[in-house]
């Protein structure tokens, strides 16, 4: 393994655990190690240049589709905006050890609070709305894991060169 390669190595991996962390950065993590490992591997403006606006254009899709897909989730069952907020703010909340399942209890329960405090909706379509955020939330969280892995595994074997070696 070369020093770029470990280099990405880390980045990658605390970018795949920050993916089911809400505050992390995972996508941009990821990116900044590819920047520092082509860096650290002798930068050529070809291949290196092309790939890495590629790599910057998928960054910048990753963030949308994980956006995106918290909206359609909350408005294809009647969510609010503010939903969407609550499941975010849950989702924070879920992170601390003290509520089991909180990656997923907390956004569920952080957007039906805020169906039925803020927007004051009835249980059963606060329920709904809290559902579709939900749904929402994880297909977003299942398109960044899915396109986590694969520039991660793209980037690995990019870099991948025995001959460079550190032992």
């Amino acid at each position: 393994m070369s020093l770029a390669f470990v280099v990405f190595l880390v980045a990658w991996v605390i970018g795949m655990i920050g993916t089911f962390v809400p505050v992390i950065p995972a996508t941009a993590i990821i990116f900044l190690g590819s920047v520092a490992a082509t860096l650290v591997d002798g930068f050529q403006l070809w291949p290196d240049l092309p790939f890495l606006l590629t790599f910057l254009a998928i960054t910048i899709l990753i963030g949308l589709v994980d956006n995106l897909a918290s909206a359609w989730g909350a408005r294809k069952y009647g969510g609010s905006k503010q939903a969407v907020w609550g499941a975010l703010i849950g989702g924070l909340v879920g992170i601390l050890p003290i509520i089991p399942f909180g990656l997923i209890l907390g956004p569920l329960l952080g957007a039906l609070i805020a169906e039925l405090v803020v927007v004051k909706k009835l249980p059963v379509d606060a329920l709904r709305s809290a559902w579709g955020t939900l749904v929402g939330l994880l297909a977003g969280l299942a398109a960044k894991l899915v396109l986590h892995l694969m520039i991660g595994l793209y980037e690995l074997w990019r870099l991948w060169d025995p001959s460079k070696s550190l032992l």
